[in-house]
């Protein structure tokens, strides 16, 4: 099954490089962050460009735009809980509706087109861990990082996957189905005994489970189920340390091909990213195909929470059809939503509100952290940059550009050109796209308002720039654009 350890792996890989520059100051560690904008001690170094008379040079309409505030767009309900995270003294927070100014979206499941984001947006949050209603690469394109909520709903979803086994197991959806047809006729209690034979099942204690995806909800589900006295099988080729330490303290099986997981398994959870493209490709539709359910047992259960794309439904019904398999999950699916063995919910998994609460906090949390120090934590398609609390006599600049040799250079070029000392820098890559953070001397003669505006122009519109920033002084402003050999404040 090397096609399928491909597909796990294609996710989350990332190169990253590190490095320090000044005039006679040491490196400091990448630990930590700071919510701090701006200093009280450098009150002639504004960055608020890009701006006339209070309103939006060049993308037009500020119906909510309030100065001095970050601008937050929502779309669907998101949990009051998680935005009451943003402080009122620095956000606005209102939905698609009412504006089109925003410096950061938030949403769940609405699918966002491309059009909704504005160019004002510079960064996307998904209150939850899926992002296949993002359109993350063109997002890639523009220099928008997408962050995601990994396990904030992991607690939520492994409670829906115990349960869909007792589900099949016991087919007590059959058992309440079966009864209230009998409370209709009036035979309820007289027939509650004798039918019970019709929905005999099995218990959970010694069977054996195999959880594919050993993230978050696969890691909970097994340490779990492995309480309940289940043997567990674990599959994940790129198991992070983090989810290794979630993993059951009792022994566990770990195999070495999904192949490998299932055969023999009376349970199989499915817990990975849909990644389009087939297995071959790198990707992870249809993962579930014929040839790995020849491998399952005739009475083996799939339980499928993570996405409905995973799964070939044409072979897994065939499968249904032969024998007495039984296959559980919360999304539609046109060839098995009726089948006798078969349980089609609603799509429940993250479905709670403390799952909801945690996951917009930990998306409201990121945006935070992002808009105001330039940290990246849990994007799926940037870099993860852990940065250093800013120097008191220090501006921070960040640039978003084309991973393309060079750049960086030119990047630099600039800074030389204008006498800028750079006190701390860090290079990250991830792809197609390389992030650069710079933290200016502000204490030297060299540094002015009309310098900063100068440079930072020059190098938006260098080539393969995408967006740059200068975290410091009113919070939203700063912010810089390449669009197409347009200069966009």
């Amino acid at each position: 099954m090397l096609n399928s350890t491909k597909a796990f792996a294609a996710a989350g890989s990332s190169f990253a490089t590190r490095c320090a520059t000044n005039k006679g100051v040491a490196p400091r560690s990448l630990a930590g962050a700071v919510r701090q904008l701006s200093d009280d001690s450098f009150p002639e170094v504004s960055v608020e460009h890009g701006r006339e008379s209070g309103t939006w040079k060049t993308y037009g309409g500020a119906k909510n735009y309030n100065p001095g505030k970050f601008q937050i767009e929502t779309f669907n309900k998101i949990s009051p809980v998680g935005l009451s995270r943003f402080p009122n003294e620095n956000y606005d927070i209102y939905t698609g509706e009412d504006g089109n100014t925003a410096h950061a979206i938030l949403l769940r499941s609405h699918k966002l087109k491309e059009e909704e984001v504005k160019q004002t947006v510079r960064a996307i949050a998904r209150c939850g861990a899926g992002t296949n209603n993002v359109p993350i690469d063109q997002m890639t394109a523009r220099g928008i990082p997408v962050f995601n909520t990994p396990g904030a709903n992991a607690n939520a979803v492994k409670e829906l996957v115990l349960c869909g086994i007792l589900l099949a197991s016991r087919r007590v959806v059959d058992g309440v189905n079966h009864m209230k047809e009998l409370g209709s006729q009036g035979l309820a209690k007289e027939r509650v005994e004798k039918d019970k034979a019709m929905f005999g099942g099995r218990e959970m204690k010694g069977k054996t489970l195999a959880v594919i995806g050993l993230g978050h909800i696969g890691a909970a589900t097994a340490r779990d189920a492995s309480r309940l006295g289940m043997n567990i099988i674990g599959y994940d080729p790129a198991l992070s340390i983090e989810s290794a330490l979630m993993l059951p303290r009792r022994e566990m099986t770990i195999a070495d091909s999904l192949v490998g997981a299932v055969s023999g398994a009376d349970y199989i959870s499915i817990n990975i990213p849909y990644i389009k493209g087939s297995p071959k490709e790198g990707g992870t539709h249809a993962i579930i195909d014929s040839e790995v359910i020849s491998h399952f047992k005739s009475d083996a259960v799939l339980l499928n929470f993570a996405r409905g794309e995973l799964v070939d439904s044409d072979a897994m019904k065939s499968f249904l059809d032969s024998g007495d398999g039984r296959y559980v999950s919360d999304f539609p699916d046109d060839a098995l939503w009726d089948h006798k063995n078969a349980v089609i919910l609603p799509h429940l998994g993250a479905s709670t509100g403390e799952a909801e609460d945690q996951a917009a906090g930990m998306a409201a949390d990121t945006i935070q952290d992002y808009l105001e120090t330039g940290t990246i934590k849990n994007s799926v398609n940037f870099p993860d940059t852990t940065l250093p609390e800013r120097r008191k006599e220090s501006i921070r600049f960040t640039v978003v550009n084309k991973n393309s040799p060079g750049a960086l250079a030119l990047i630099l070029e600039e800074f030389a050109k204008a006498n800028f000392n750079i006190v701390e820098m860090i290079n990250q890559s991830r792809g197609k796209i390389a992030y650069n953070v710079l933290d200016i001397e502000a204490l030297s003669e060299d540094v002015n308002v009309m310098d900063l505006k100068a440079v930072q122009e020059k190098i938006t519109m260098l080539d393969g720039i995408l967006s740059s920033r200068i975290i410091y002084g009113t919070p939203g402003a700063g912010y810089a654009k390449n669009l197409d050999g347009e200069y966009f404040v």
